[in-house]
């Protein structure tokens, strides 16, 4: 990785443990992100994408050991979502008691990916834990690929912006239950 690169992730570590909300690309879109832990984050993350709350969140991860304390898993889950990681598949796994709600929603279960994105990978590594990771657009609005509309989309949101470029995927990422292995986006 450059060092530019690996400075600006350490500057961005920097500021997910400060509670600041982070923008970063992904396999297919840029996301926003924080600490999954951070409840003051997690809100001002769904007060810049206007999204409720009740929809729950995504957590993204360098690898399934960051996401084990936060799942419900027996070898058959781990069996159907293995094989897809790291890569641009989300798995909906059914989430542990403590799991604070406003990553749950009004669900029982969590979204969750090990990403396959050299930067966001990166991010999760060296965080040491899970990102909270949805599209960086306002609710109701397209997904941004690029950091200039980025940018000009979030100007007066306090984001620290790790600029890149997103990976190949044409769209987000595909959703499925990993409990009964169907496709939910």
């Amino acid at each position: 990785m450059p060092y530019h690169s690996s400075f600006k992730i350490k500057t961005a570590v920097r500021h997910l443990k400060a509670g600041t909300v982070i923008a970063y690309p992904t396999e297919a879109v840029y996301g926003l992100g924080c600490d999954p832990l951070n409840e003051t984050a997690v809100m001002t993350l769904l007060d810049i994408k206007q999204r409720p709350i009740e929809k729950g969140l995504i957590l993204i991860a360098s690898s399934l050991e960051q996401l084990r304390p936060y799942l419900v898993l027996n070898q058959t889950i781990i069996d159907r979502i293995t094989p897809t990681w790291p890569g641009p598949v989300t798995w909906v796994i059914p989430a542990q008691p403590w799991v604070p709600k406003w990553l749950t929603g009004e669900h029982h279960s969590l979204a969750v990916r090990v990403t396959n994105h050299p930067i966001a990978r990166n991010l999760c590594a060296q965080f040491g834990s899970p990102l909270v990771s949805t599209s960086a657009n306002p609710t109701t609005r397209p997904a941004i690929k690029e950091s200039r509309k980025l940018l000009k989309t979030f100007a007066d949101a306090d984001i620290f912006t790790v600029h890149g470029k997103v990976g190949e995927l044409a769209q987000e990422t595909a959703i499925y239950d990993a409990v009964s292995g169907n496709r939910l986006r």
